[in-house]
């Protein structure tokens, strides 16, 4: 039967869902803008992918910082509402204002920078600090599901990303930009009554003191996210445009990439069910490998309908990652450091990000020498972690069944 608890929290998933929704979609009207805005100030177009991998080297930072400050913050009942609140207004504000100010031409070059600096910085607020809600208001079986729940945000953000492309490359900046930035604030404004409400509704015992130092095994899960991250990144951002041209034309390419978040979408709820019974490392694990073999399939897949299947596996893979590591942050409550773990799986993300751009920017994947070990890492690198995480799961399991 479903408490009143029960629903509080489920309610905050369904909110954390459509937080990250807005917010990615914020970022792809961000990316899709970026070069433009960059040429009205005359900033030459080869210096944007510098800008944005700024923007990650930032995130990178500022992701693992605010989620120790959201585990600190966390313990008086409305802080972190108010600390969320604050920082997301500061972002939209600069969010909103950089097409503005790229109007006024290339005498903003040097405040376009100062906007783009303030809105990478304040926006990690709106990533791990929310999430951490489910880790301290929690009953710990819902936690697998309100991870996917909230991660199928990221995913539908991602499987439209493509048909806003082309929706909004001929448009404004400025009514995309006010419009993004609007929702956005609203819904993070939203965040406070909400934490107050199921704070009230959850009523829970005192938090858990923020540890000083992680264990081994959260910071193996830390490191093994970044090897299942840079995969992702050079599998779907690199390796899958090429898959795709071998059989179909770059017009269709807008139908076809979505395939990707679509296995990502579907996959995540049935893994939360084997999460809650067994654990995040082992569906991480396990998801590492059937990935890297969903690549495999895609490297040397003969027709269209192959690769589909390919890449909706190796989609519904990442799913299960992803939710899964999710997961796990949020579980490690003992410690009260739910909002450091969580913040340094976003900042994984973001290095894995960065390094896929900074690969793309020195153009490693055109040189025939670095070409079969762009293709072929992201397999190494799923493999490699999955195993890993299987090992670690596999020890951790023993021991407790020689423990009881």
């Amino acid at each position: 039967m479903t408490t009143k608890a029960d629903r509080a929290v489920n309610r905050t998933g369904v909110y954390l869902a459509v937080l990250q929704l807005v917010f990615t979609l914020g970022w792809t009207t961000y990316l899709i803008y970026l070069p433009k805005l960059c040429a009205d100030v005359g900033i030459a177009p080869s210096t944007v992918i510098l800008i944005l991998m700024m923007d990650q080297g930032i995130f990178t930072v500022t992701d693992t910082a605010m989620g120790m400050a959201a585990d600190r913050i966390a313990s008086l009942v409305g802080r972190l509402g108010v600390f969320v609140g604050v920082l997301a207004a500061i972002s939209c504000a600069a969010f909103v204002a950089l097409p503005y100010v790229a109007g006024t031409g290339p005498g903003a070059k040097f405040w376009l920078i100062v906007l783009i600096v303030i809105w990478s910085v304040t926006s990690s607020a709106l990533r791990a600090p929310p999430l951490t809600l489910l880790g301290k208001y929690r009953a710990q079986p819902s936690v697998p599901f309100l991870a996917a729940l909230a991660m199928l945000g990221y995913g539908i953000a991602g499987a439209v990303s493509p048909y806003l492309a082309v929706v909004l490359r001929d448009h404004d900046a400025r009514l995309p930009f006010v419009l993004s930035g609007a929702v956005l604030l609203l819904t993070a404004l939203a965040f406070s009554g909400i934490e107050r409400r199921v704070a009230v509704e959850v009523q829970p015992e005192r938090l858990a003191v923020p540890a000083k130092r992680l264990g081994a095994v959260p910071m193996f899960l830390i490191a093994s996210m970044v090897l299942l991250s840079l995969g992702y990144q050079l599998h779907f951002n690199i390796n899958s445009v090429p898959f795709y041209l071998r059989f179909a034309g770059a017009d269709n390419l807008q139908w076809l990439m979505p395939v990707f978040w679509i296995g990502f979408n579907i996959a995540m709820f049935p893994a939360s069910i084997v999460v809650k019974h067994r654990g995040g490392l082992i569906v991480m694990g396990a998801a590492g490998l059937l990935g890297a073999f969903a690549i495999i399939a895609a490297e040397i897949a003969g027709s269209l309908n192959v690769l589909i299947v390919a890449q909706f596996m190796a989609g519904a893979a990442w799913g299960c990652m992803l939710m899964s590591a999710v997961s796990a942050a949020l579980a490690i409550g003992e410690t009260g450091a739910e909002g450091k773990v969580t913040g340094l799986v976003f900042s994984a993300l973001a290095l894995a990000t960065f390094a896929r751009m900074a690969a793309v920017a020195g153009g490693l994947q055109k040189i025939p020498d670095y070409a079969p070990l762009v293709h072929w890492a992201p397999v190494a690198c799923w493999s490699v972690a999955g195993a890993g995480l299987l090992v670690i799961a596999a020890s951790r399991l023993q021991r407790g069944v020689k423990s009881a």
